[in-house]
C-alpha cells in the first residue's frame, strides 16, 4: 500500500508517520519542513506548503490513500481561515488526483454533547482552542456534502493534546458523534494510539462516509 500523509511532522502526524513505517507502507510525506524525514526508510519527503502549493494532486497520484493531519498552526491569527481554506484545497487537489480514500484528522469540538449540541459551540469551551476547533467542526460539514470521495473524519478523545503522556498500547474503543468516556468519564487517548486507530481505518475501511472517534 502507498499512502501520501500531509502534515508529517506535526504531533498527530509525526505519530501517524511513525505507525505507517512500522507496518511496513510506504509513505509519501509531506510537510513545511522535511529536514527530519530525509534518513526514514520507506519515506519519500517532500517539501510543500499545502495553503501555496498547485502541484498537490500531481504529487498525491498514484498513492492508494491520502491521510491529512493538516493544521494552520495554534499560534496563527488566521487560524480559522487558514485552516477552512487550506482543507478546502486538499480536497480539490484529492479530487483532481484520482485518489478516491481520503482520511482526515479533525478535531474534538465537533463531536456531540448528551444534548446534541457540538461540544465547540459550548460556552464553556476553552477560547484559545476554539478557533482551530471551530475550523475543523465546520470542515466536517463541509466534507458531509463530498461524493466523490471515500472519505473519513476523525474526532480525536477530548483530552488527546500535547500535555498527555501516552504510549501505544494497540486498544481502543470507537464512536460515531458522541466522545467515547471511560468508567470515570474521562475521554482520553495516547497520540500513539491515535495513530493506530487511524492506520487501523487505513487498512478495515469501516467508516466510509462517516466520523468516527476512538478513546480508552
Amino acid at each position: 500500500m502507498k499512502v501520501a500523509l500531509i502534515g508529517a511532522t506535526g504531533f498527530v502526524g509525526s505519530h501517524i508517520l511513525e505507525e505507517l513505517i512500522h507496518r511496513n507502507i510506504e509513505v509519501t510525506a509531506i510537510a513545511r519542513d522535511v529536514e527530519s524525514l530525509k534518513d526514514k526508510a520507506g519515506v519519500i519527503a517532500i517539501q510543500l506548503n499545502v495553503n501555496e502549493a498547485d502541484q498537490l494532486s500531481s504529487i498525491l497520484k498514484g498513492n492508494d490513500a491520502v491521510i491529512s493531519a493538516f493544521n494552520a498552526g495554534w499560534d496563527n491569527p488566521n487560524l480559522y481561515d487558514d485552516f477552512l481554506s487550506g482543507y478546502r484545497h486538499i480536497l480539490t487537489e484529492v479530487e483532481e488526483s484520482g485518489v478516491k480514500r481520503l482520511i482526515v484528522i479533525g478535531g474534538a469540538g465537533s463531536l456531540l454533547t448528551d444534548e446534541g449540541t457540538r461540544i465547540v459551540d459550548g460556552k464553556d469551551f476553552p477560547k484559545a482552542f476554539k478557533p482551530g476547533a471551530l475550523a475543523a467542526a465546520d470542515f466536517y460539514e463541509v466534507l458531509q456534502r463530498e461524493n466523490e470521495l471515500d472519505w473519513t473524519f476523525f474526532s480525536p478523545a477530548i483530552e488527546m493534546n500535547k500535555d498527555t503522556k501516552g504510549k501505544r498500547t494497540g486498544k481502543y474503543r470507537t464512536g460515531m458523534d458522541h466522545p467515547v468516556v471511560d468508567h470515570e468519564g474521562n475521554s482520553r487517548l495516547s497520540v500513539q494510539d491515535l495513530a493506530v486507530a487511524i492506520v487501523d481505518e487505513l487498512e478495515n475501511n469501516k467508516f466510509i462516509k462517516q466520523r468516527f472517534t476512538a478513546g480508552y
